[in-house]
């Protein structure tokens, strides 16, 4: 099968916003270690050593299985039905989020000791 052609992935769906919706709306401590992006329907959610892991609840509860990073640099994927890093097409841009955005973020939202908080 062609890298373009993977069940679950949507080339054309495009990134939710520049950070995890859930967070930003509220939903948990309001911050995040890294991004994770929904290469079914472009939802960011929060990684899993983020406080709320939003980006793997989001891809389970929708039956979403793959994962890609919303890192610059980053390329990979990872299915979380069968816990396995694939290789995938290019998605829509932007395919990570913004540079001045830092890591952890957002800037402002990461409390003193987040290093404590990670999983």
């Amino acid at each position: 099968m062609a890298r373009d052609q993977i069940p679950g992935i949507d080339l054309a769906a495009v990134p939710s916003g520049e950070g995890c919706v859930e967070c930003l709306a509220g939903d948990g401590p309001g911050w995040w270690m890294h991004l994770r992006r929904c290469a079914a329907c472009g939802h960011i959610g929060c990684c899993d050593s983020s406080p709320s892991q939003h980006g793997t609840k989001h891809a389970k509860q929708a039956g979403h299985p793959f994962l890609t990073s919303f890192e610059p640099g980053e390329d990979w994927f990872w299915n979380v039905d069968t816990q396995e890093y694939y290789e995938g097409p290019e998605l829509a841009a932007p395919t990570s989020h913004p540079l001045t955005q830092p890591t952890p973020g957002p800037r402002g939202a990461v409390p003193a000791g987040w290093e404590q908080q990670l999983h």
